[in-house]
């Protein structure tokens, strides 16, 4: 009697899961046949029960599109399960030959390890180390170690003309900045030129001041470089009426770390001359004097939450070193190797059904399906060692990151986890979400050809509602 009493519970469970998909179904069916945002794009969606194990709902989840950003989630997955949640990025600073009475009778190595976060202050210790190390003046070379990196410094598919904006600087392993400059321009005294500050303080970029200072007949303020030309030249123009920020890139990431740094030793009377600045591969056999370390999670957080394209990358060029190569020019070829290999042996998809260009999805060769996205999705949800870190570092909604404006009332509140995606015509939304019956969901929603990415939002936002909704 217990035996029969138990199949009855659990065919009564069964037929409410059914009517529950059922309802879903029906609701989601409904929206997409209704919003007008689809009468001229496209949507791809996929929603799987991770509490009991099964697919909830698709529509069109095996066709490709462009992912934009939520490709970041491929890298993410890949890279803790790959390179393991302790792992660090690593700057290290050593020499060969001797030091005599202040004087290094041979080279100073700076070796890159692709630190996206190395900053101002982590350069500071740098020249403290080697002050620390008694050495005074350099009478061989001041070498630059780029080797984690050949010499593209952009992918395949970029689009050449986000330069020089913030979010597209100029890869390399060495990295200062971001490889980007601050700049806060200030209003000064009716008529005069106005005051710019600039951060990091260089000597390898140029500043163009023409702006003024109150005088609205000068123009609209603008803040840009040469970057036609590859140039440095900051040019300020127009007029200041208050305080304004920006960002730019930098040609030359790893002229501007090597430089930087030549002019900090310099500012600290330690003798080097920028004629002696090389780009070579460091021995092995070098002394070893310092070594700056930054943790995995800082960078993925960043990747994650800001959705930044150069921690990705970073991600995913060390993932480049898991394909035989340590120190030899790690290419965009080299990490697709890894991450093709960890897609067909550990999740289980074809990587010659896709393609993966970037780690950042700013490529627009880049080509994957909803489905495939879930599955990296599931596959952290059922490993622990992966799961925690990654669940931790995506944006929260309506709280921070690139979440922190959306979905700020309702039951998405707080409860939507997801990583978003946006380029020109791409508007996608990848995650995880607790519905009201307390079972865990993983989603992807990809939206495709849509010219207001707003709108591709406000469909993303009511699909999260409804599959909270769902009992």
């Amino acid at each position: 009697m217990k035996r029969i009493s138990g199949v009855l519970f659990f065919l009564f469970l069964w037929a409410g899961f059914l009517h529950a998909q059922t309802l879903l179904t029906n609701e989601l069916n409904k929206l997409i046949s209704s919003d007008p945002l689809l009468k001229t794009s496209e949507v791809g969606i996929v929603v799987h029960d991770l509490t009991a194990g099964k697919e909830l709902y698709s529509y069109q989840a095996d066709k490709l599109y462009r992912p934009a950003s939520i490709e970041k989630v491929v890298t993410a997955v890949t890279a803790l399960d790959v390179l393991g949640k302790d792992f660090q990025f690593q700057t290290t600073l050593s020499y060969d030959g001797v030091v005599e009475k202040g004087i290094l009778k041979g080279n100073l190595y700076v070796k890159g390890g692709f630190d996206p976060e190395f900053m101002e202050l982590d350069m500071d210790f740098l020249v403290r180390a080697v002050k620390e190390a008694g050495i005074q003046a350099i009478s061989g070379k001041l070498v630059g170690d780029v080797s984690l990196m050949d010499s593209i410094y952009w992918g395949e598919g970029w689009s050449w003309d986000d330069t020089p904006e913030a979010f597209q600087p100029y890869l390399s392993p060495l990295m200062l900045n971001r490889g980007c400059v601050d700049i806060k321009v200030s209003p000064a005294a009716k008529g005069k030129a106005g005051t710019v500050e600039i951060t990091p303080e260089s000597d390898y970029y140029q500043l163009n001041n023409r702006s003024i200072s109150l005088h609205p007949e000068a123009g609209k303020l603008k803040i840009t470089r040469d970057w036609l030309t590859n140039g440095n030249t900051i040019d300020v123009s127009g007029c200041v009426s208050s305080v304004r920020k920006r960002t730019l890139n930098l040609y030359d990431s790893k002229r501007f770390f090597m430089d930087t740094f030549c002019y900090k030793l310099n500012k600290e009377w330690l003798s080097v001359s920028k004629d002696s600045i090389f780009f070579l591969t460091a021995p092995d056999s070098t002394q070893w004097i310092y070594t700056c370390r930054r943790p995995v999670e800082e960078v993925l957080k960043r990747a994650l939450k800001e959705s930044d394209n150069l921690s990705a990358e970073a991600l995913f060029r060390q993932l480049g070193q898991m394909n035989g190569k340590h120190t030899s020019h790690i290419s965009f070829g080299d990490c697709q190797v890894v991450i093709g290999r960890f897609m067909r042996n550990a999740i289980g998809h074809d990587p010659k059904e896709y393609r993966i260009v970037d780690g950042s999805g700013v490529s627009l060769y880049n080509y994957v399906s909803p489905r495939l996205i879930l599955a990296y999705l599931n596959y952290a949800y059922r490993h622990p060692s992966v799961f925690q870190t990654f669940y931790d570092c995506l944006p929260v909604a309506g709280v921070d990151g690139t979440l922190q404006g959306r979905m700020r009332t309702g039951k998405a509140f707080r409860n939507v986890r997801a990583k978003t995606g946006t380029v020109t015509g791409i508007s996608s939304l990848a995650g995880y979400l607790t519905s009201v019956n307390g079972h865990k969901i993983s989603f992807v929603i990809i939206n495709q050809n849509v010219l207001k990415a707003r709108q591709a939002r406000k469909l993303q936002d009511k699909i999260c509602e409804l599959l909270i909704q769902l009992n």
